[in-house]
């Protein structure tokens, strides 16, 4: 039985402003030493899915340079993840969609020839066996299977919904309904989408092929694709929480984040600083693989109780490289290489790799892009009229500073 991954890591990430002004969406930085397309290519890793094709588009230096020197399969055993840019195959259009973007990339799918393709987005945060997925897939004979989530029933105008028989088959697909169907057994939750998908590879090719045929179409799987597919094909929905994860607790099953907001950033990477994390990347059984670095481990440094100047971290993920130089870190996220200066305060952050923060500075509830320098004294997050007038602030007050600012 062959397969082929197809990796959507297309995506502008607009609402990643600015953590997206130099980088694709996958490429964003998470949980210190990640990327957040790591974990998409690890759920297929461990696995033992080894057939990856990731589709770039958008601002893909950083991802392509994070793939290729991190991500190098075994070649002589067929193993290999390889990053495609966008290849206008079909004329001079960027993807036009999800759908549009495996249509331009047939020729992927046509060369390597599997029975089944997975086509799965690269922007989520989760932990997943796909091999279950297949099986699931294999078992039902299906043309299509549609990764699902059971959300509350009040949320699911928010997601795109499938109404399913009490066997998994799938009667209809909506696009974020007033009244969505709940899911079977269960009248307090419905079922939505995650936008991860198999398709047998008859199935896929000629639906994105007709799909092309139609200039109104969206071109997307979701609102394009399987809002129909029903009618003509076998459709199945697998519920993400039956997924077993070697090594995962039962508070983690069916975790599973869309980081596409900065709030949304921001709350993901805090559910992994607490004493029991909702998302636990210490899992030896299931580790989320990432690029190596010869980096020193962390250092904190001063005990000096007597003037209150003691490098130390509660509750917080430190990356090696970093220096607590006589400062505070709480409840946040140190990517490599990040010096907290004496006498500092850094709460409820996500501080990400060559971040200074000078003496005396407090910097609470921030986002911090990489190569940042907060000068002695600054004070940020304390006081959110300033802080909306020199950076961007998300909904919840989030502080948002980009890659490479000089702060005054």
């Amino acid at each position: 039985m062959s397969t082929l991954a197809m990796i959507l890591a297309g995506g502008a990430g607009t609402r990643l402003e600015p953590l997206t002004r130099e980088r694709a969406k996958p490429a964003v930085p998470f949980g210190g030493r990640y990327r957040i397309i790591d974990f998409c290519l690890s759920n297929f890793a461990n696995s033992g899915i080894f057939k990856m094709k990731v589709l770039t588009q958008y601002k893909s230096d950083s991802l392509n340079n994070h793939l290729s020197r991190t991500w190098r399969m075994t070649a002589f055993l067929g193993h290999y993840c390889e990053t495609v840019p966008a290849q206008m195959r079909t004329g001079g259009d960027w993807y036009k969609g999800s759908a549009d973007a495996i249509y331009q990339n047939l020729n992927l799918v046509t060369d390597e020839n599997p029975n089944h393709v997975f086509v799965f987005g690269a922007d989520h945060i989760y932990m997943m066996d796909v091999r279950q997925m297949l099986d699931f897939h294999l078992t039902r004979r299906a043309d299509c299977t549609v990764a699902v989530l059971p959300v509350p029933i009040e949320e699911g105008s928010e997601f795109g919904i499938l109404d399913v028989a009490a066997d998994g088959e799938v009667k209809s697909f909506l696009e974020k309904p007033k009244n969505p169907p709940p899911m079977p057994g269960d009248p307090t939750k419905c079922l939505a989408s995650m936008g991860n998908y198999i398709f047998s590879t008859e199935t896929l090719i000629r639906e994105v092929t007709e799909d092309a045929k139609h200039e109104a179409s969206a071109h997307d799987f979701g609102k394009s694709i399987l809002s129909s597919l029903n009618q003509r094909a076998k459709v199945y929905a697998y519920d993400f929480m039956l997924n077993d994860i070697p090594g995962q607790g039962h508070r983690e099953r069916g975790y599973w984040r869309d980081v596409g907001t900065l709030d949304a950033y921001f709350q993901a990477n805090m559910d992994l600083i607490q004493v029991e994390p909702i998302f636990n990347l210490y899992n030896t059984r299931w580790p989320i693989n990432t690029g190596r670095s010869s980096n020193p481990p962390a250092k904190f440094v001063f005990a000096d109780e007597t003037n209150k100047r003691v490098g130390r971290a509660t509750d917080s993920l430190v990356s090696e490289g970093c220096i607590i130089s006589g400062g505070l870190v709480n409840r946040s996220v140190l990517s490599p290489r990040v010096r907290v200066n004496s006498w500092a305060e850094v709460q409820d952050c996500v501080v990400m790799e060559n971040v200074e923060i000078g003496r005396h500075a407090v910097v609470k509830r921030a986002i911090i892009d990489k190569n940042v320098v907060i000068p002695a004294n600054a004070k940020i997050g304390v006081d959110p009229v300033e802080d909306k007038k020199r950076f961007h602030l998300t909904e919840s007050g989030i502080v948002v500073i980009p890659k490479g600012a000089r702060v005054a």
